[in-house]
């Protein structure tokens, strides 16, 4: 292991962020490097002034006070000259004049110019301080992404920018490429060519990019041809955002205080940054929950009245970002347009989503409609592109040896079942695309939400294989235990990309879920997790057996409990007796078995279980007499009529 890594930077025009990939760690997947105080994006936000310089989080915290030295969305400028910047020059609070060569320049508050590359290299010293401190060593090389747009003088500006920061780029990615490298497409040579739209909604800007995807000839696991990615066609907004549906909802938000407060002056600049603030903070719980309750006297100076709560919903939001959303869309549709006559025929074969915007459920669902496929959704659409990045750089520096790429399923994948163990799913070696469902219940009476553990290995116990992920199904409605019908879909495409959907069929509840199951697993780790399923295989099937015996044991006893308060008095006291002694038999074993799964014999405990079904017979009989009666009784009215619902 080389003692210098490489990392990799997206140097975004409202957040960066720096990763790393197959460098020892808390682990060698690829992932992105925190600073110090744990955050994982640094804002793209630089002030210069005499005091010194500030990057990150504290700049754009501080930018309302320091408002002619604070610089943003540098990147907008980087290698342009005045002229060509004129369209972006509204959108930035700071001053722009043209400087040595007709190039753009930032004016600071005392008049010195500083040019976008030297603001640009103070974001990248601090993402390489970030890097040399998380990983315990200098940090000297990166490979930096860069839009699919930017000319050869804006990548050069780039390279100028590392070059000022002390670093080395070795190599300059389109970002839409770097994101499909965190995906792992783009790394299996023998994979046929694949067309992939791109699409990219960030914070201040739009962009969409269709890429093909051709193996190089010679290409290897670990070293894809050159040439593996070409960009047909990219489209897009430089000035489209999640900035403008904040601001959407700023504009609803202060409709809704004239409202409420009639007379009040158009809101102050303090007033309308507070409203910003509500409004991003609004946006962002929307994508989780369907309404959310904001009060406007926050945007207010204090003393002017009580609380002033009004409720945001999803469906008001996504009216009033429709628009907006909209003009993405189209932007996607004339990309498609352009990269038409170059794909030769061939179809959209994914979508990838990146970009903090791409969070909000409309955007998937108009993306979704609009492309008539599933978006890539695993992977953070904020880290996305970083994370990719930091995939070129362990190829370029020859650290990923042993990617694991999916052409068949190297583990299986599965579910956690009551008491810990495995339901497999989809069985390894198993040739991909790959999709399997089963079904599963409740153990629980009026159980409102299911646990959904989503494991990969072969070990018979969740405990002794890798997590995916654990989610929750909620909304269930109260049943009783084992009543719920919950059907889950496993779903593996051609790139790996495990899609698992969840579907409760009487409630109608549903999730889905999209998963990377194949990032980080070496063929030595496939391996070793073979080797130990075999050398543990007896040992695991026993203790599943007995987690199922568990789980099915306690759903009869809770049956047969029920049952023997509703109807045991009607039963002799002989056959109620036998039912009594199986409950108590079986009783005891189960919980000598949740204490420790080896005190109790598979098939002792299997023997108790069936006399407990054999004893309950006259039970299970008089309770179908007794619930036949009923209805009988609640169905029939004078004359023969069935009753009304």
């Amino acid at each position: 292991m080389a003692t210098d890594p490489i990392i990799g930077i997206d140097l975004g025009t409202t957040n960066s962020l720096v990763g790393v990939s197959a460098w020892p760690g808390p682990t060698d997947l690829p992932r992105i490097l925190p600073a110090a105080d744990g955050a994982h994006l640094v804002p793209s936000v630089v002030r210069i002034d005499d005091a010194g310089v500030v990057v990150g989080a504290l700049a754009k915290a501080q930018a309302a006070e320091h408002p002619r030295g604070t610089i943003a969305s540098v990147k907008r400028l980087m290698g342009r000259g005045l002229e060509d910047a004129q369209a972006d020059l509204p959108y930035l609070s700071y001053k722009v004049v043209q400087g040595p060569g007709q190039t753009a320049r930032v004016q600071l508050s005392d008049g010195r110019l500083v040019s976008p590359q030297e603001v640009s290299a103070h974001i990248l010293r601090a993402l390489r301080a970030q890097a040399s401190a998380a990983l315990g060593v200098q940090v000297g090389r990166a490979v930096i992404t860069v839009p699919a747009y930017f000319d050869d003088a804006q990548r050069q500006a780039t390279r100028d920018a590392a070059r000022l920061a002390g670093l080395e780029a070795v190599r300059l990615i389109a970002e839409p490429t770097a994101a499909a490298l965190a995906y792992g497409l783009g790394l299996r040579a023998s994979s046929p060519a694949q067309t992939i739209v791109v699409y990219d909604f960030g914070g201040g800007t739009f962009d969409v990019s269709v890429l093909r995807l051709t193996p190089g000839v010679g290409a290897t696991a670990t070293a894809p041809g050159a040439d593996a990615f070409e960009v047909l066609a990219t489209a897009g907004d430089t000035h489209l955002g999640g900035d403008d549906i904040d601001f959407a909802i700023v504009g609803w938000l202060a409709g809704q205080l004239q409202a409420l407060r009639p007379g009040l002056p158009v809101p102050s600049d303090g007033q309308r940054r507070a409203l910003l603030a509500l409004a991003e903070g609004a946006k962002i719980e929307l994508s989780k929950s369907e309404e959310v309750g904001i009060d406007l006297a926050r945007a207010l100076p204090e003393g002017s009245g009580g609380p002033l709560r009004v409720t945001l919903t999803r469906a008001v939001l996504e009216a009033l970002a429709g628009p907006l959303i909209e003009r993405t869309i189209a932007a996607c549709g004339r990309a498609v347009r352009d990269a038409r006559a170059r794909m030769e025929g061939e179809g959209i074969d994914a979508v990838i989503l990146v970009g903090g915007s791409t969070r909000m459920p409309v955007v998937r669902r108009r993306v979704r409609e609009h492309f008539k496929i599933e978006p890539y959704t695993a992977i953070d659409p904020d880290e996305a592109v970083a994370l990719g990045a930091a995939v070129q750089a362990s190829i370029l520096s020859g650290a990923t040896t042993g990617a694991m790429l999916l052409d068949v399923i190297p583990l299986s994948l599965g579910l956690e079942t009551a008491g810990g163990g495995v339901a497999k799913i989809i069985m390894r070696n198993a040739p991909v695309p790959a999709e399997a469902h089963e079904m599963f219940s409740t153990q629980v009476d009026n159980q409102g939400s299911i646990r959904l553990n989503i494991v990969q290995g072969e070990r018979e116990m969740a405990g002794d294989c890798r997590s995916l992920g654990v989610y929750h199904l909620g909304g269930i409605p109260a049943m009783p235990a084992g009543l719920p019908q919950l059907r889950v879909e496993f779903r593996v495409d051609a790139n790996g990309i495990l899609g698992v959907c969840a579907l409760e069929q009487r409630s109608g509840r549903r999730l889905d879920v999209q998963i990377v199951p194949n990032h980080g697993l070496t063929r030595q780790e496939v391996e070793r997790i073979e080797r130990e399923s075999f050398a543990f295989a007896r040992q695991d099937m026993a203790r599943h057996r007995i987690a199922d015996l568990i789980a099915t044991g306690a759903l009869d006893l809770g049956w047969v409990r029920t049952q023997l308060g509703r109807y045991g008095a009607g039963l002799a006291s002989e056959p109620r007796g036998r039912i009594e002694g199986a409950v108590a038999t079986l009783s005891e074993l189960l919980e000598r078995a949740r204490g420790d799964w080896e005190a109790v014999a598979a098939d002792e405990l299997m023997r108790a279980k069936e006399a407990l079904d054999h004893a309950s017979v006259p039970l299970h009989e008089l309770a179908m007499t007794r619930t036949l009666q009923q209805g009988e009784a609640n169905e029939q009215q004078p004359g023969g009529k069935r009753a009304s619902p």
